[in-house]
């Protein structure tokens, strides 16, 4: 078995075909092929599987996924060894969409500024799954938007506090209570299950047992806002990522009598984990815009 097995092996994983995977890692597809037969072999089973057309890991497979990702780990870490106080090579964060909009711009542009040989991969998703591409090692460094933290295994900082608003058009009522009541239409304009501000207004309806709200779940932020703007419902969203809108009078905050947990926004790396100059300073120059 050979590394470039492995990294074809979590180029398919990452990228769900060995198409994709031969075009992204420059192979022909024959070559793709005989990296996961030759693992395979040497494994004594199948590592992939196909149901309806859409590729899956076996149990065998994911099993294998977790050393993987430690395998590789260690690999970039003894290729950066010769260029130690370099500050080069690549570094993999993952993001909320919210953050990535409203807070990292300046600072990744900055960070380029600074070091421009090194390679940023940004991948944006829910909290949660921002937490676990960090554990896993498939991220060098993960942002949040959670209530106060209590992690094991993790170093974080606090970033900065992060106000929750519900939002309308200008048109419609600013009074929550008005949304309140069981015969609304208006429908909660969300993202995808797993945000860490949807899952709080869910959980919060439920403990104050408030009725549940039409759900209508979109792609993106700005999916988000336009919805609300047409008149179609309200959201609940941090107020850095409608601040531009409110202002220019777009959207309106509504007002209510909730109290919702509070919210901030938190930069993760991996604890007992080496790191290299490219993320030691990604995160000093992060905690430096605090």
């Amino acid at each position: 078995m050979e590394m470039r097995q492995f990294i074809t092996f979590r180029t398919i994983v990452d990228t769900g075909s060995y198409t994709k995977a031969a075009i992204k890692l420059g192979y022909t597809q024959s070559t793709i092929t005989s990296h996961i037969q030759a693992l395979e072999e040497g494994l004594g089973g199948e590592l992939f599987t196909y149901v309806k057309r859409e590729l899956n890991l076996t149990s065998l497979g994911k099993e294998l996924l977790p050393l993987v990702d430690e395998l590789l780990h260690s690999y970039n870490r003894i290729s950066q060894m010769k260029s130690h106080d370099k500050v080069s090579g690549e570094i993999r964060i993952a993001a909320p969409e919210s953050l990535t909009i409203s807070r990292l711009g300046p600072i990744l542009k900055e960070y380029l500024t600074r070091y421009p040989d090194v390679k940023i991969i940004l991948s944006n998703g829910t909290c949660g799954q921002n937490q676990k591409d960090l554990m896993s090692g498939h991220v060098d460094v993960a942002f949040m938007v959670w209530t106060r933290l209590e992690l094991d295994h993790c170093v974080y900082h606090q970033f900065h506090k992060e106000e929750i608003v519900l939002i309308t058009a200008p048109n419609k009522s600013q009074y929550f209570d008005d949304y309140k009541n069981n015969g609304t239409t208006d429908y909660f304009i969300t993202n995808e299950e797993g945000c860490s501000y949807r899952s709080m207004f869910e959980r919060y309806l439920a403990n104050h047992k408030l009725p549940k709200f039409q759900i209508m779940e979109l792609w993106s932020l700005e999916a988000i806002k336009q919805a609300v703007m047409s008149g179609l419902g309200f959201a609940a969203l941090p107020y850095i990522t409608v601040k531009h809108e409110v202002e220019k009078g777009l959207l309106k905050i509504m007002e209510h009598n909730e109290e919702f947990e509070p919210f901030y926004s938190y930069v993760l790396v991996k604890s007992k984990k080496w790191q290299s100059p490219a993320v030691k300073k990604f995160i000093e120059l992060t905690l430096e815009s605090i």
